[in-house]
């Protein structure tokens, strides 16, 4: 047995099922192991951004790790931006980067690179194996690591003799880790808190989507405090049957108006909310200046017991209002944003998985599936484009029973354009509406935020995504996917009602 084979039987022994990969040369023997072990799933995705967007996606809905196979440093880097879309969102990923055997790295080979630099820049987890015989015991600290914390991004990187080379190892298991929780007197003082006019209550991860959030919906019942969800969360439960939050806000203003009033804010499994970017003249922080922070509990800490322990603490009971079901009627005529989102609130499945990248065409699309059936929906916690599609991948590989929605603005997909092959391929239930404004609409209004009024030659055309127009209807046909390109609200309702009541995956391109 080699190193490489001991690996893949780690991997499979600690529960590690999928392996979303792009291999290279430094690779092969590591391919060839998980050849001998068809239990593990492998996914071919043909960017490297795809492969970390999917172990994203999937960590979101699975809540467990999948791995990656990456190619060397600029392998690594190519998976860079979803990596860190995943580290914000707290998903845990188990990359394993191969590299040129050890005593081949004191030569300048073309691929040559500092892979545990780079590797460092983004996980929270670097190691090198050192020989074949600590391969086995490296990738189980590898998804040791990936499932602490909550989820945390492990890397191990893998020198191409320690896979070739004999291994007496056997496999090992990952053991599980405990999570730090918050004192007594950190549960009082934060009740304590919550009990005071004005207060708020902030909450993120499985608070927002699981049972956990009637917890948090009973504590704020029982306080009067209002009780506040982040604007870009890695995974909300929202429509019919979900408690309902009231979210920040990105634009700063509307995110200042949101946290007016508030005298102490408690966060249990986030941070202190921040302004997405810096503007002229305007705050970092959104919450009053006056206002008391209480961090009760971080991401990385057993919030889900700080919330048991704290609604302990008030002694609360009883329901709470949960969304009601209210399904619009279907629009016709002209396209309006409004509309689609109405069309999607209408007619998408219970439990859809909607995967947010649209952008600016977002808010519309929320406002009307507020009180849609129930569903779960997914942002671009980083804020690096290219997360839409892969992400839709991993879902759709985790919760295979589920319709996947991938909401894509047509800037966002070009990043990970890739994807829909994988979706092809691997026959997956992934609906893509990709909104074609033509260009990059965000970033019109963010150079308006800076203050600049105008706009000449050179800043249109970085806008623009014209001359030539991108054909999503041809760009999906050369993926394996069938499309089709809608104008009006009666197309688009057509193409979403037959693509709703099929499987598989299919692309609708609304022109707005």
């Amino acid at each position: 047995m080699n190193g490489a084979a001991t690996l893949v039987k780690t991997l499979l022994a600690s529960g590690v099922e999928v392996c979303f990969a792009n291999p290279g040369t430094s690779e092969m023997h590591f391919v060839a192991a998980l050849d001998s072990h068809p239990e593990m799933r492998c996914i071919l995705c043909l960017f490297e951004g795809g492969a970390t967007g999917a172990a994203d996606g999937y960590f979101r809905m699975k809540g467990d790790v999948a791995a990656t196979l990456l190619h060397l440093a600029p392998g690594f880097g190519n998976g860079f931006a979803n990596l860190h879309n995943a580290r914000k969102a707290q998903s845990g990923v188990v990359n394993i980067m191969g590299d040129h055997a050890s005593y081949h790295l004191r030569y300048e080979a073309p691929l040559k690179g500092d892979t545990e630099g780079i590797s460092r820049a983004i996980s929270h987890w670097t190691r090198t194996s050192a020989d074949a015989a600590s391969v086995a015991i490296d990738g189980a600290a590898a998804v040791q690591a990936a499932r602490g914390k909550n989820g945390q991004i492990a890397t191990l990187i893998l020198p191409a003799n320690t896979a070739w080379e004999p291994a007496a190892t056997a496999a090992v298991a990952a053991a599980p880790t405990a999570l730090q929780r918050p004192s007594g007197a950190q549960i009082t003082a934060a009740a304590r808190a919550l009990r005071q006019p004005g207060a708020a209550l902030l909450v993120d991860g499985r608070a927002i989507y699981s049972d956990l959030a009637l917890v948090a919906a009973r504590i704020a019942k029982a306080t009067g405090c209002r009780l506040l969800a982040p604007c870009l969360a890695a995974r909300v439960r929202r429509g019919a049957g979900a408690v309902p939050f009231e979210r920040l806000a990105y634009v700063v203003e509307e995110n200042v108006a949101v946290l007016a009033g508030v005298t102490n804010l408690v966060l249990c499994g986030t941070q202190q909310p921040t302004s997405f970017f810096a503007y002229p003249g305007k705050v970092s922080l959104p919450a009053p200046p006056d206002c008391r922070i209480v961090d009760l509990c971080s991401a990385e800490m057993d919030y889900d017991w700080a919330l048991q322990a704290l609604a302990a603490e008030l002694h609360v009971e009883g329901a709470v209002n949960l969304q009601p079901l209210v399904l619009p009627d279907l629009p016709s005529g002209p396209m309006r944003l409004d509309g689609v989102g109405c069309v999607i609130a209408a007619l998408m499945p219970e439990d859809t998985i909607v995967v947010d990248e649209a952008v600016t065409t977002s808010r519309f699309l929320a406002a009307e599936t507020k009180t849609a059936r129930g569903h779960d929906w997914l942002h671009t916690t980083g804020g690096a484009i290219g997360y839409g599609l892969p992400a839709a991948v991993g879902a759709a590989v985790a919760c295979p029973d589920r319709k996947v929605l991938a909401l894509e603005g047509d800037g966002s997909a070009m990043y990970t354009l890739q994807s829909l092959w994988t979706m092809a391929r691997e026959g997956l239930d992934v609906t893509v509406v990709v909104f074609s404004n033509r260009g990059y609409q965000i970033l019109r209004g963010e150079l308006a935020n800076v203050g600049v009024t105008q706009v000449g030659h050179n800043a249109v055309r970085m806008f623009d995504v014209v001359e030539p127009s991108l054909d999503w209807v041809a760009l999906a046909k050369g993926h394996g996917v069938q499309g089709v390109r809608v104008t009006d609200l009666d197309q688009f309702g057509a193409a979403f009602a037959e693509a709703m009541a099929q499987r598989g995956p299919r692309l609708i391109e609304v022109i707005c």
